[in-house]
């Protein structure tokens, strides 16, 4: 293994060290809330512009997660989809584009919503969580505490996501999403972002599970609403149970 193989992986591991300790008690918040979600019927929606949009995506439709997860789908923003790709970057700055969306859906009163963005200066994002809440729905936020030490926001009003969250989660990425540097290149890579926003996207789904399947096993609610591995036995037809009993919560289904 080379060295800067061994420094990416060692950094990818500090940092899912440092979330863990530092944001333990945000993530029972968030997880308390989507648990609360889930027993209560309400709907909830992960939103996440660019290479923002993969957290969001990981915990939507698939083996161990929960069912009633949507993926909030703003045209254009929603990873590398677009052609030229820049234009998912200028999207993020067209004020009307997210709210607008959210309006379109069937999201209502005490939803909840991930709002997922590394900076939180963008407009969309800020917008979509301001929106949000004054729609009355509970919002979590996803992002960096440390771009609103050192960057000014692109929204008009000067604030950033964590400005308009129930719940916030500080990934702790550094400014510049790089790790690893070298005297030959002449910026920093080795991005870590994904791999810690992932992580605690599904930390929050797994305190939720753990909150349902306990008042399950109390009599209090019902068993967690979980997804199998289509690639075992039985599994294709536990998912299509599952969303048929989830269906008027979830939106990714004709």
């Amino acid at each position: 293994m080379s060295d800067l193989v061994g420094q990416y992986f060692d950094a990818a591991i500090a940092h899912l060290r440092r979330v863990r300790d530092e944001q333990a008690a945000a993530i029972e918040q968030a997880s308390e809330l989507l648990a609360e979600a889930v027993a209560d019927g309400l709907r909830v929606f992960a939103f996440g512009a660019g290479h923002s949009a993969l957290p969001a995506q990981d915990v939507v439709y698939r083996a161990g997660g929960l069912v009633p997860v949507n993926l909030l789908d703003v045209p254009g923003t929603t990873g590398v989809t677009v052609r030229p790709a820049p234009l998912s970057s200028a999207l993020e700055r067209v004020a009307g584009l997210a709210s607008t969306t959210l309006d379109l859906t069937p999201a209502r009163a005490g939803d909840l919503l991930f709002v997922i963005s590394l900076s939180g200066r963008q407009v969309m994002p800020v917008e979509l969580a301001q929106h949000a809440r004054a729609k009355g729905l509970r919002v979590i936020g996803l992002t960096s505490l440390a771009y609103p030490t050192e960057l000014a926001s692109n929204h008009p009003s000067g604030t950033y996501l964590k400005d308009h969250c129930d719940v916030v989660l500080d990934s702790g990425i550094a400014v510049g999403d790089g790790e690893l540097a070298h005297p030959g290149a002449q910026t920093g890579f080795g991005p870590v972002s994904t791999v810690v926003t992932c992580a605690v996207m599904q930390a929050v789904v797994a305190g939720a599970v753990g909150r349902l399947a306990d008042r399950a096993l109390d009599g209090r609610g019902d068993t967690p609403p979980l997804f199998r591995s289509g690639n075992v036995p039985g599994g294709t037809e536990w998912n299509a149970k599952v969303m048929a009993d989830n269906a008027e919560r979830i939106f990714y289904t004709f």
